[in-house]
């Protein structure tokens, strides 16, 4: 993997491990030569981890719709600041430049770009890792939320391992370089029906 997209919160949250781990993650990715990709911003945890890794020699390439730098959040000190027009442009090239992708804790914008992504995945639009930092158990309930999906038969099993899983960030690193795409497509054929 060359580059992983990070998705997180442009702010901190109350709790202070939200920051650390998006710096850590930060400064992982520089130290294992993995560019970083992300939302532009310099404010809450998408500053932390750009930081993270611009402050380890880091390349860090931030994706920005032109509306939000004229609010004046746009990280100044990137290896490389594109600027898009709107959010799906955003999530669009942000798809385009990585090799991978990683949730930070965050709110609705963050689950949107992940589940985007997951969707894309399922559909067999792309093959890439798609992973989920669990700092501090952030994201157990909604992991409780897809296994009751499968349990219902909402959502196949294979799809529901799309999603790696990990408090670590070595540990999610390695699942994300030893991923293998599942082969079975979402749909079914008119026979099977």
């Amino acid at each position: 993997m060359k580059r992983i997209t990070v998705f997180c919160a442009s702010s901190f949250g109350t709790e202070k491990i939200y920051e650390e781990q998006a710096i850590a993650l930060g400064r992982t990715l520089a130290e294992q030569n993995i560019e970083l990709v992300y939302g532009g911003a310099n404010v809450g945890l998408m500053g932390a981890v750009a930081d993270g890794a611009l402050h380890a020699g880091g390349k860090v390439i931030g994706v920005l719709p032109n509306f939000l730098r004229s609010k004046e959040i746009a990280h100044l000190g990137l290896t490389e600041l594109i600027l898009v027009e709107s959010m799906h442009e955003r999530k669009t090239k942000m798809n385009d430049l990585c090799d991978g992708v990683i949730a930070l804790p965050g709110g609705f914008g963050t689950l949107e770009e992940l589940f985007e992504m997951l969707t894309w995945a399922q559909l067999g639009l792309h093959k890439k890792p798609i992973a989920i930092l669990n700092v501090n158990g952030f994201y157990d309930a909604l992991i409780t939320l897809l296994q009751t999906m499968t349990e219902k038969g909402l959502l196949k099993e294979v799809n529901r391992e799309m999603l790696l899983v990990s408090d670590n960030i070595d540990d999610l690193l390695d699942q994300m370089k030893n991923y293998v795409a599942p082969t079975v497509g979402k749909w079914i054929d008119k026979k099977n029906v």
